[in-house]
Formats: structure tokens, sequence, C-alpha cells
């Protein structure tokens, strides 16, 4: 790993850094090379998904690099409509050759739909079986998350959840501490919502440490020992948010963008019937 990427370990002694890349909405034929730049940046863990739809795309840029396997932490995750205990093993399968990799660090169920506790069962195996490092889910609310946990012998390592300043998630990563989940947050600079690149505060903040918004917000998450994936497609802004860990917000500071919580995603709510009519009839191939 980067010496300047901390690492936080997870339940199972597994580590992974508390910095990573996330390649959400990069289109096929960009992700290769964005994933080549934010290699060449210094960044070590790569999350994609099926639903990405550029799985081989990540998986020719990991190869092409030359990085040895061991010092990357590659996670991918499983869509809705391949859950159930012999499809989930068929798609994780798919996952793997689509990466060209023999196991994966972290394995994730995607959405808290569908038969995922079939797919847990089948998760539990390959993990057995050495396939999977780790394995977790995202976008869980507390009471699907603890369900999981009390009828399940594998206790999920991670929860990766919408985090940002204007959700925080406070409480719910007091739950998983609890239950010793590891929260990782998505969308963690809410994709520019509610002005958060020009927010007067987080700029303030910036300010003083002589730092942009984007580095602010990605060290308050790391204070608050949240895993991390911010995405760009950019060279430069990939290295300025690896660029964190020479610099600490004060308690005042991050008690200052604790107000800035609204307790509600800027996105959509999985506990939305409508949600999850849509997600649930959305297709990957």
């Amino acid at each position: 790993m980067t010496a300047q990427n901390r690492l936080i370990t997870l339940n199972n002694g597994v580590q992974m850094p508390i910095l990573g890349f996330g390649v959400f909405q990069v289109p096929a034929e960009q992700a290769e090379q964005v994933v080549t730049d934010a290699l060449a940046a210094g960044y070590r863990a790569i999350d994609t998904a099926a639903s990405y739809g550029n799985e081989e795309a990540v998986g020719r840029a990991i190869a092409a690099s030359g990085i040895p396997r061991d010092e990357l932490f590659v996670t991918t995750k499983m869509w809705i409509q391949h859950t159930g205990e012999d499809t989930a093993k068929r798609e994780f399968d798919r996952s793997l050759r689509r990466l060209g990799l023999d196991y994966l660090d972290l394995y994730l169920i995607h959405q808290p739909l569908g038969d995922y506790y079939s797919s847990w069962r089948a998760m539990q195996q390959l993990h057995g079986q050495g396939l999977i490092k780790a394995i977790g889910v995202s976008n869980f609310y507390p009471d699907r998350l603890v369900d999981l946990i009390q009828h399940n012998d594998i206790v999920p390592a991670v929860n990766q959840i919408e985090t940002h300043p204007f959700f925080q998630r406070a409480d719910d990563q007091r739950l998983m501490r609890e239950r010793g989940v590891q929260i990782e947050s998505w969308g963690p600079f809410a994709e520019g919502k509610n002005g958060l690149f020009t927010h007067a505060l987080l700029a303030e903040i910036g300010a003083a440490h002589g730092k942009s918004v984007a580095q602010v917000v990605l060290r308050w998450l790391i204070q608050r020992d949240v895993v991390v994936i911010p995405k760009s497609v950019r060279p430069q802004r990939m290295a300025e948010n690896l660029d964190v860990f020479d610099f600490a917000l004060t308690d005042d500071e991050m008690t200052r963008i604790a107000t800035l919580d609204t307790g509600a995603s800027v996105f959509f709510d999985h506990r939305d019937p409508a949600m999850v009519a849509w997600l649930g009839g959305r297709r990957v191939d």
C-alpha cells in the first residue's frame, strides 16, 4: 500500500486502505484509462460493481499496471437480480473473470433487496474457500443489517452507505462499530449537491489549512474512521484527493461540520417503496 495511506483493520483481520478510488458512473470506454491514472497516482484500493458495467476495463488497468496483486485491494458488488445461492456463485465467477483476478479482497451485496440471505450463504462459502478475503453489504439500514448479522455465521466486514456532510450517519456508524462492521462512504462529495464545493463553512476550514473543500471533506471522513472512495476522472484531482494525510481538523472544526447534517439522503431512500420497485426492476447484464 502507498506509504501515505492509512489502513483500517476489518473484523476478520483483513486490512484495507481508508482511502480508495471509486468508478461509479465511469463509462467502460473511459474506465481503463481512469483506473490506470488512479493507480499511477498512488491509489491501491479500487471499488467497482457489476452494475457499473466497467469491471473488464478495471481488470485491464490492474493487469497492465504491473502492481503486485497483494498490494491491491479490489472490491466489487453483486446486483439484485443475481441474488440466490446458486445464482450468486455464478455471478461472483463472472465478476472475477471480468476483473481477471483469482480472488477478491471485498465482495458486497449491492442492495438490501431480493433474496440476499441466500446470497450471503453463498458468499460465506466462497469466503471459506479463500476466494474472497472479506464479505460485506451496501446500502443496508440498521434494521436489516442487524437482522442479517443475527441469522448468519459471518458478520459483514463492511457496510458501504451514502455518507457525506449533509447525511453524516453518526448513529448508524455507532451501531456498526458496536457490531464490528466497518462503515464505508459512497458519494462523499454528495455529487456536489447543496453547493458542497462552494459551501462557506467548508471553504473557510479549507482556507485555514491551505486545502480544498474536497480535501476537507475527505479528511473529516477519515478522522471519523470512515473508509472513503472518491471518484474523479482528472489526474490532478486524483492526486489532490490523496493528499489529505498531512493535516488534521481540530475538534472545533469537526463539531462545526457536524452542524451540516440534515439527517436525510440527498439522493434516494432505500426504504421508499417506489425506489425499491425501481431498483428491483433494473437489470444488469
